[in-house]
């Protein structure tokens, strides 16, 4: 019986991996690099784009300046209001928004596909004409303050977070908050925000992905009519960014805060990203944290420590190689009523050392790699998602060639491969463990 449903699940996958998206890239005169992602079946498009900056491009002491230029770029241009550019998106059946990374910041719209033309043309205006008063940037410097007061500093967890990225990274700037130091979003100025801009924001530093109801050829003559005018910039060099020194200790943070409801004990190691032509290690990683630390019921992590030992009411792993340089893997474990911080970390441990000795399971390998195929399969349905796939890897250094292998890369990793990322990877030599704490723990400890 178990064997048929496997079958008839296997005959399902099959079909949808059929419907795949066909894929088309190129390349504008002007340097801007084309992604289309073609699928037919609704009468909607998903336009991205892409530019190959984020926080960790920032200056010294302009934290939080790409993010502050996101929030800018809704401003006016030569043609454009402040704020008619989300308005039109809107009026035209849409919704539009944006995002910033350490590697990369994007824009996008989800509209009908006969409206493709105008997203092109409002948001290639906006690349080389954005206009800017010093009340539009003192009131959106305003706006980001509060999303920080919001988001950062009136959340424990987030500001744990925070200082554990500073203390993980000593010199690469990923230990900056993408949204900034608040001391440093105070000082962001609008010469300072123009010049990003003007450094950034051009052709031959953005990509385009454009998801849905089209064809290439409808794509390219759009982009040739609308993107194709723009001159490229001659101030775009290589990402050259500051490298990591060798950690050589283990590093650990505890942050109490009156405001924690729950502690917790979290621990990230310093990790390989994807590599452009060789991705076999972070598909390794990934298949880890899932291992590890995916499914409560059935990861190493949860079955242990939440239903064996009931020492745990959560334990996780975490993995994301979507990145330009190093990245971090995690472990994390929220303990039961009644055990301490330092239990946890203990069980932690034990349980780490104890994957190590006794390895994989062959049949739990199986299952995982059946739901990886599975969870790549039901993505390709979800068209902004598998736009945000090409642009995500394309702006941290991959190919469309990587990202297209990338599911047959992780159906292609071995328990030994995984077994050998995991002995790499958890070093404590590299790692940062973190405890964040209610007041009162904090008093208790080392008591």
């Amino acid at each position: 019986m178990i064997r048929a449903l496997v079958l008839g699940l296997s005959l399902s996958l099959a079909a949808l991996s059929a419907r795949a998206a066909e894929i088309t890239d190129f390349t504008l005169p002007n340097g801007l690099q084309v992604v289309v992602i073609e699928d037919d079946r609704a009468p909607v498009v998903v336009h991205m784009l892409w530019y190959r900056v984020g926080a960790a491009d920032e200056a010294p002491g302009e934290s939080g300046l790409a993010h502050f230029l996101e929030h800018l770029m809704f401003k006016g241009t030569d043609t454009l209001a402040p704020g008619e550019f989300s308005a039109t998106v809107a009026a035209n059946g849409g919704s539009d928004n944006a995002f910033t990374s350490w590697d990369y910041t994007a824009y996008f719209q989800r509209v009908a596909s006969d409206r493709l033309g105008l997203m092109m043309q409002m948001e290639a205006d906006r690349m080389k004409n954005l206009r800017l008063t010093q009340d539009d940037v003192d009131t959106e410097r305003d706006v980001v303050i509060e999303e920080r007061n919001q988001r950062t500093d009136s959340n424990p967890g987030a500001r744990f977070a925070e200082q554990r990225r500073a203390v993980q990274f000593l010199n690469h700037p990923y230990r900056r908050p993408i949204i900034g130091w608040r001391h440093e979003i105070d000082a962001l100025s609008k010469d300072a925000a123009l010049a990003f801009y003007e450094k950034y924001y051009a052709p031959n530093n953005a990509i385009l992905v454009v998801a849905g109801d089209v064809t290439a050829d409808q794509v390219r003559a759009l982009a040739e009519q609308h993107y194709g005018p723009l001159v490229p910039s001659d101030r775009i060099a290589p990402r050259v960014r500051p490298v990591e020194p060798p950690q050589i200790a283990p590093r650990r943070v505890s942050y109490a805060d009156a405001r924690v409801a729950q502690p917790y004990v979290v621990r990230t190691y310093l990790a390989p990203q994807r590599r452009p032509g060789d991705q076999t290690q972070a598909a390794a990683l990934t298949l880890l944290a899932e291992l590890l630390g995916g499914d409560s019921a059935t990861s190493v992590m949860g079955r242990k420590l939440q239903f064996e030992t009931g020492e745990a009411i959560y334990a996780g792993a975490f993995y994301d190689g979507s990145a330009l340089d190093p990245s971090t893997f995690g472990v994390t474990v929220v303990p039961a009523e009644g055990v301490t911080l330092e239990a946890a970390e203990a069980a932690m441990d034990r349980v780490l050392a104890e994957f190590l000795e006794e390895g994989i399971d062959d049949a739990a390998f199986e299952r995982l790699k059946f739901q990886v195929r599975a969870a790549q399969v039901y993505a390709l349905d979800d068209m902004q998602g598998l736009a945000r796939r090409y642009g995500e890897g394309l702006t941290t250094g991959l190919t469309v060639a990587d990202i297209e292998a990338w599911p047959g890369v992780l159906q292609a990793v071995t328990k030994d491969q995984v077994m050998e990322a995991a002995r790499s990877v958890l070093n404590m030599d590299t790692s940062v463990t973190g405890w964040l704490m209610t007041e009162d723990a904090q008093a208790g400890v080392g008591q």
